[in-house]
């Protein structure tokens, strides 16, 4: 992506994406960056901006964006616990812009992403990263999460993967 046109650092404005919005074509083609980025495959990023609109209207989604133009995105999946009548998020992708990373942008977008949970009703909120990307553990650190079972002490958590085609 050419990073010319970033916003200014302090445009940090977030809002939440309606299904319809013209900013799922921005929202999209930051999670194809995303995935280019770390080498991973992409969709067209035309069809990932239908696909979230569908996940939105569903109900069980939101996709926030921060500045404008956007400079980060997050999606966020949304269930019932196992264990309580509450909601739970998982904080499904998370992605700043290289040029705007360690400047604190990621932290305070993550407060934000976390308010919006919380307005939706989730209690809980759980996500996944690799061992190697110490500066996305130390923001999530930050704000209280945990890698151990049950927090603390407890042994730490795995997370799996498996291709089910």
């Amino acid at each position: 992506m050419n990073y010319s046109r970033v916003a200014d650092p302090g445009n940090t404005s977030v809002r939440v994406v309606p299904a319809e919005a013209r900013d799922l074509a921005a929202a999209a083609q930051l999670l194809v960056d995303f995935n280019r980025e770390y080498n991973d495959p992409a969709p067209d990023p035309a069809w990932l901006a239908d696909h979230l609109s569908t996940l939105i209207a569903g109900g069980d989604t939101s996709v926030l964006l921060l500045g404008d133009p956007a400079v980060a995105v997050a999606v966020l999946r949304f269930r019932t616990s196992t264990w309580s009548a509450s909601s739970e998020a998982y904080l499904a992708e998370f992605y700043v812009i290289p040029p705007l990373r360690g400047r604190g942008i990621g932290s305070q977008f993550l407060a934000a992403i976390l308010d919006h949970a919380r307005e939706r009703g989730a209690t809980y909120m759980d996500l996944t990263t690799t061992e190697e990307d110490r500066a996305a553990r130390r923001v999530y650190e930050k704000h209280g999460f945990d890698c151990h079972e049950g927090k603390g002490q407890g042994p730490v958590s795995l997370y799996y993967e498996l291709d089910l085609e």
